[in-house]
């Protein structure tokens, strides 16, 4: 099982941990299961990056970065060496361990 420890950058919102997460989704729908919103124009098929947020710790978990991902991670806002993409971000099948994650901030994209 997962832990993942999340900050938000967006002013107000305290961190957030959630614990006993399964193996086998995106950090996109765990989130989205947790009622954390991170916007998903695209349904969550890798066609926009919108969901993107960063991998602080525990990156070994995760699907690794494809060269499409990449693509899209470049057109997002404030790309980092630690942006993915929450839709890819598929945790892996294995023992479980933690993984710490930051959520841009959600107001910076229209309709906010």
């Amino acid at each position: 099982m997962y832990t993942i420890n999340i900050q938000f950058e967006e002013k107000g919102k305290q961190p957030q941990t959630l614990t006993n997460i399964g193996f086998g989704e995106s950090l996109l729908e765990v989130l989205l299961d947790n009622k954390i919103e991170l916007h998903h124009n695209c349904g969550g098929v890798c066609a926009c990056s919108t969901c993107h947020l960063y991998v602080e710790k525990g990156e070994e978990f995760i699907e690794e970065l494809s060269d499409r991902e990449e693509d899209f991670i470049d057109r997002a806002i404030n790309p980092r060496l630690t942006s993915r993409l929450g839709c890819q971000c598929v945790l892996h099948q294995s023992a479980g361990g933690e993984i710490n994650i930051t959520l841009p901030d959600q107001t910076q994209f229209l309709g906010e």
